[in-house]
């Protein structure tokens, strides 16, 4: 595997390629996640782990618009952050780079597979995806789409790559990648994120459980402050709700609270 993408603009343009591909590709998409409803829904899967794990077109339009935003973002790598010149003439000088290969560890949404891809191939790293096993051919279908993608624009088509999940082994094994793997996120539950943090020989960036806050300036209005909080403790648990998008992850219901500034 490669460890970064290092084609300049290529990540752009991988984006909007990833985009046409995930809608081109839809009706195969979709029929691969019928198949993971299906045999959740026959396994006896409560109704609301079925309906964050269901694909419609309009969630994979959703999922192509969140490629899209991302695609339209400033090229991160390379940017200089901060610098300056010693007096002995010495430039220091502090830049964003790739960390490499990216581990992602996550539960049934298949469409943090489009999500995560899109954010590291972004910012120039190669992923790895491991999802769950009730999610198995859905994101077998989005990654084949994205490698695809990655291959029309002259990148190695392993820039990204499914971790198969039919066993904890393969979570493991990971999770013990230590040269191979930069660095690992976990995306999901308390559980599965303090599995990774506690169990993992690779460096782990630890995410959050999706309990929010919502600040609310003194000018604003108060009734829909609060109609936004109580939102995210009401809707379905299929996506994550509004107060909890600047957050890295969405498990369960998580609650948010208004407050004047």
């Amino acid at each position: 595997m490669s460890r970064t993408i290092t084609v300049v603009g290529a990540t752009g343009q991988l984006g909007r390629l990833a985009v046409e591909a995930l809608l081109e590709r839809a009706e195969p998409v979709l029929a691969a996640n019928a198949e993971d409803v299906a045999r959740a829904e026959s396994g006896g899967t409560p109704a609301g782990i079925v309906d964050r794990l269901r694909l419609t077109p309009e969630r994979l339009e959703g999922m192509a618009q969140g490629l899209r935003d991302v695609a339209a973002l400033p090229d991160p790598v390379g940017e200089v952050v901060r610098g300056s010149t010693l007096a002995n003439g010495l430039e220091l000088r502090q830049e964003r780079v790739p960390f490499g290969v990216v581990g992602m560890i996550y539960e049934a949404r298949p469409n943090v597979t489009a999500d995560a891809a899109g954010i590291c191939l972004k910012s120039g790293n190669a992923v790895l995806l491991r999802g769950s096993s009730s999610a198995a051919a859905s994101n077998a279908a989005i990654v084949a789409v994205l490698r695809e993608a990655a291959a029309s624009t002259g990148l190695d088509a392993d820039v990204a790559q499914l971790v198969p999940a039919d066993s904890h082994d393969t979570v493991k094994a990971l999770m013990r990648a230590r040269g191979h793997v930069d660095v690992l996120i976990p995306r999901g539950g308390a559980g599965l994120i303090r599995a990774v943090v506690e169990e993992s020989t690779v460096p782990v960036i630890e995410t959050g459980v999706g309990n929010c806050h919502v600040y609310v300036d003194a000018a604003a209005d108060l009734d829909k402050a609060l109609a936004m909080s109580t939102s995210p403790s009401t809707s379905p648990p299929a996506s994550c709700p509004i107060s909890t998008r600047r957050s890295p992850t969405c498990a369960g219901t998580p609650a948010s609270t208004a407050r004047r500034s």
